[in-house]
């Protein structure tokens, strides 16, 4: 494994940056929705299952913040969200964790059911 200077344990690390910003669930989700094509608020709230508007917003601007995603003005008044290329580069490692909660997501979840009937 490759190892970085500093510690994961301090404030300025650019790792415990990086579990910030994919600790946020709305923001692997936002994203992801966003890896083949620019979209619109209203047509990222019809994809993303349980996301207000409000929660949504605060989201792409986190995510704008970072400079994960951008803001388009395209015409009419609308405004559309795409991926940055910095923000492409989280792809690869949010299909990573994709790919483990299919192969460990049932381990998971049997673990915490057997839990329950132990309280």
């Amino acid at each position: 494994m490759d190892t970085y200077p500093g510690s994961v344990f301090l404030a300025d690390c650019p790792a415990r940056l990086a579990v910030e910003i994919i600790a946020d669930k709305w923001a692997v989700v936002v994203l992801y929705a966003l890896r083949q094509e620019p979209r619109r608020h209203g047509e990222l709230v019809a994809l993303i299952g349980g996301v207000s508007r409000k929660v949504l917003t605060q989201t792409l601007r986190r995510l704008q913040g970072y400079g994960l995603v951008e803001r388009h003005a395209v015409g009419g008044g609308r405004v559309e969200y795409v991926l940055t290329d910095l923000g492409r580069t989280l792809l690869q490692p949010i299909a990573m964790l994709t790919e483990w909660s299919h192969v460990h997501g049932e381990a998971v979840a049997e673990f915490q059911e057997s839990r329950q009937n132990y309280r």
